[in-house]
């Protein structure tokens, strides 16, 4: 019987190890497949007038993400120039009909860079020094009059279509949901949001 087991390790050992081997060297890619290319870089939208962004902005869909986990409609994020910043204020309607509301502050991601790649924390403020506490917020597209809004993260981990209103018409919808797919985001995983 020792013997008719080791021969049938010795049959399937060789497979076993080329399995692993390229699952190894899929990991060590990156996940993509062999002679596939590397994702470009996210981009962001060149500019930005932060005074026209300002104001409050419904969510539309997001990719899911645990900070959010709680919220089953209603979700909004309101941006206001304040203070040589931005504070930023987002609410959403739990399960049991209660509103959670967390309020923090944004800034540009590079001094001297463009105002659509911004840092956003909601960590207390004496904690602001740290880097690990500011989370990228890059605009990716928006509509000219400003009522449509595609942001997301150079990590392609977060992203949310928002606008102005509650609702926003399939053309408009579609466009950021296509500007995302071109940047490598996985669309296939966007949730729609309930408003009310």
């Amino acid at each position: 019987m020792g013997n008719v087991e080791s021969d049938r390790f010795l049959r399937w050992w060789p497979r076993v190890r080329i399995a692993v081997v390229a699952a190894i060297m899929t990991l060590a890619s990156g996940g993509r497949a062999a002679g596939q290319e590397p994702p470009e870089p996210v981009q962001a939208i060149p500019s930005l007038d932060l005074d026209r962004y300002a104001g409050v902005w419904h969510e539309v869909a997001r990719l899911p993400n645990g900070f959010q986990r709680r919220c089953v409609g209603d979700v909004t994020a309101s941006y206001e120039l304040r203070d040589g910043g931005i504070t930023v204020v987002n609410t959403c309607r739990a399960a049991d009909g209660s509103t959670i509301r967390a309020e923090g502050r944004a800034r540009l991601a590079d001094h001297d860079g463009p105002a659509s790649r911004l840092k956003v924390r909601f960590a207390p403020g004496f904690l602001s020094f740290l880097p690990m506490v500011w989370g990228d917020y890059w605009v990716l597209d928006l509509t000219a009059d400003y009522t449509a809004a595609l942001v997301g993260t150079p990590d392609r981990r977060y992203l949310w279509v928002l606008s102005r209103s509650p609702e926003l018409d399939a053309a408009t919808y579609d466009r950021l949901v296509a500007t995302a797919a071109r940047q490598g985001f996985d669309v296939a995983r966007l949730v729609r949001s309930s408003q009310p």
